[in-house]
């Protein structure tokens, strides 16, 4: 399967056969995801061809309006043109599955600007993650609510906002996770997507959660 992950400034592909990684490569150069993501996509690909895909997985969003759209519309491109299905996985459950071998609760946050955070609970328990909250744009100190009630449990705040959140709040029990593994990547979106449905390319979409900042300036001027 090819896994794809561009919500955010970084950007990866990965290349797996079940729980076996063939080939994973990210980059985070400053360049536009149009120009780094399909060299990504071609160099974990070398050596196969999409015949040799069962699937196709995507993060679908949360995340940077761009990247989310650049990433869909990329492996929407390539699924219709082999003949591939699609699975389409939220980033923020992709960042949980970075966690499978630990024992701990997930405190998945990317920064999505405007005093806000694109979060979400999980459990990571015995290899499996377990969703606890939706998905939702949120401010911290919602976070920090949420988090105080598991009266001090442990915590693990993941993501690309995770830096700038746990500066922000003071939860028993909550720390950051380690850079290694802090990141959104696409060997989460791999793990993420096990046993998932596969469906056709016309059916994946991006997940926003709130509008752009183009179409809340419509609004306004409305």
């Amino acid at each position: 399967m090819l896994s794809v992950e561009s919500s955010a400034t970084t950007a990866s592909a990965a290349l797996t056969q079940d729980d076996k990684v063939i080939k994973f490569k990210m980059v985070n150069d400053g360049k536009t995801h149009s120009e780094v993501l399909m060299p990504l996509i071609e160099y974990v690909m070398q050596g196969y061809t999409c015949q040799n895909l069962n699937a196709i997985a995507i993060s679908t969003g949360p995340g940077s309006f761009t990247g989310v759209r650049i990433g869909v519309a990329t492996v929407k491109g390539i699924a219709f043109a082999n003949s591939i299905g699609c699975i389409g996985i939220s980033t923020l459950e992709a960042i949980a599955h970075n966690f499978t071998d630990t024992n701990t609760v997930i405190c998945a946050a990317m920064d999505a600007r405007r005093n806000q955070f694109y979060t979400a609970l999980f459990l990571s328990e015995n290899g499996k993650i377990k969703r606890l909250s939706p998905d939702s744009a949120l401010e911290y100190t919602k976070i920090e609510e949420q988090l105080s009630l598991l009266g001090g449990a442990q915590v693990i705040i993941a993501g690309d906002g995770a830096e700038k959140l746990s500066c922000l709040i003071n939860v028993k029990g909550a720390g950051l996770a380690p850079k290694e593994k802090r990141f959104q990547n696409a060997l989460g979106v791999a793990r993420a997507s096990a046993g998932r449905p596969v469906v056709d390319p016309v059916s994946l979409v991006p997940i926003y959660l709130r509008p752009s900042s183009a179409e809340r300036n419509i609004r306004l001027k409305k």
